[in-house]
């Protein structure tokens, strides 16, 4: 049971330590970067076609084994300090962290399932209204994607295919990993579940709107990063609820992979001239298709879910009886929720 405290004192307090634990584990990430970043190009160079996958892949290790390493240094660090804020349950944070890729025989089942239900009635139905509906929004991720670590697009097809066999699992196996796997599932020891569901969806969706500041994106309307923005906080919202509830990961980060796959097949067809009806005809409609057989089959579950994520999101808008809060200290709560999202991107964006 937490300590009965002036409860913004307490808002405050449970964002702060969350904070300094969150800037103790991005330096260390940071610092672990290091090595890919000076090490990489002395053995393989640039335009090797091995290099981008190697690079991803070796950005994907380093935060896994960061994460839990980095967690366990903060808690030792923290440890007297945070004997002043009583959390409901604090067992070992790294342990906590690795337990979310934890994958057995009688559960893998239902790991996938989840991960084919939000790949299909989230993903997929998302990117294809969003591109169907806002033609400009495939141009300009097109535009701002190719940047970077990404000259694949711009290779040789068979290139391009050895690459989003790789490249889409890295990325989503460190953002899950970063976002869901530690800001989400980390925050919600601190503070009430859906506080820790905003701030982490909050700094995934920063993070994509932050491709507004790369330099192909800087003359483009803002309406586009904006709109990015919108569709991965709410994917955020919905992937940290599911990570929540079921303490799996292995379930977001199979939808993510093959979202990103599709995706990257939708971007390379408008980079070399294709309409986007090519992939809606031979691709997103059939999907579609799928997705709506599943919907049915799995309607009972389906309905459950939502119901109790609808219920659980409620929440973030009353009274936490946890820490007393009135009615102005709600208010004060999710603005601050926001405040400390935008911090951590803004700490990631110099960081990471």
């Amino acid at each position: 049971m937490r300590r009965t405290d002036n409860p913004l004192k307490m808002i405050l307090r449970q964002r702060f330590y969350y904070l300094l634990e969150v800037l103790i584990v991005f330096l260390g990430i940071f610092i672990f970067m290091l090595i890919p970043a000076f090490l990489l190009p002395l053995f393989i160079g640039h335009n090797s076609v091995a290099f981008e996958p190697l690079y991803y892949c070796l950005r994907m290790i380093i935060i896994v084994c960061a994460i839990p390493l980095f967690l366990y240094l903060a808690n030792f660090i923290m440890e007297k300090q945070r004997k002043r804020l009583i959390l409901k349950e604090d067992i070992s944070p790294s342990k906590n962290f690795l337990n979310l890729f934890k994958i057995t025989k009688k559960n893998f089942k239902f790991q996938l399932l989840y991960g084919i239900l939000l790949l299909f009635l989230i993903f997929i139905p998302l990117d294809f209204f969003t591109y169907l509906l806002i033609p400009e929004m495939l141009s300009y991720t097109s535009t701002v994607l190719v940047t970077g670590y990404n000259s694949y697009f711009f290779g040789d097809y068979s290139i391009f295919v050895l690459s989003i066999v790789f490249i889409p699992l890295f990325v989503a196996i460190y953002e899950e990993s970063l976002t869901r796997g530690f800001l989400t599932n980390r925050g919600c020891d601190y503070f009430n579940k859906m506080s820790a569901v905003i701030i982490s969806s909050f700094f995934f969706g920063l993070g994509h709107f932050g491709y507004a500041l790369v330099k192909p994106s800087i003359d483009l309307p803002i309406i586009y990063p904006t709109i990015w923005f919108l569709q991965t906080f709410l994917v955020g919202i919905v992937l940290s609820m599911v990570v929540l509830r079921r303490h799996w990961l292995f379930p977001v980060i199979f939808a993510h992979t093959f979202n990103n796959v599709i995706s990257s097949f939708a971007i390379w067809n408008h980079i070399n001239g294709q309409d986007f009806s090519f992939m809606a005809i031979y691709v997103y409609i059939p999907l579609l298709i799928i997705g709506i057989i599943l919907f049915i089959w799995q309607f009972s579950r389906i309905k459950e879910s939502l119901s109790i994520g609808f219920n659980e999101f409620k929440t973030y808008f009353t009274r936490d009886k946890s820490i007393k809060e009135k009615s102005l200290d709600v208010i004060i709560r999710i603005i601050m929720d926001l405040l400390f999202g935008i911090i951590i991107f803004l700490v990631g964006v110099i960081l990471l």
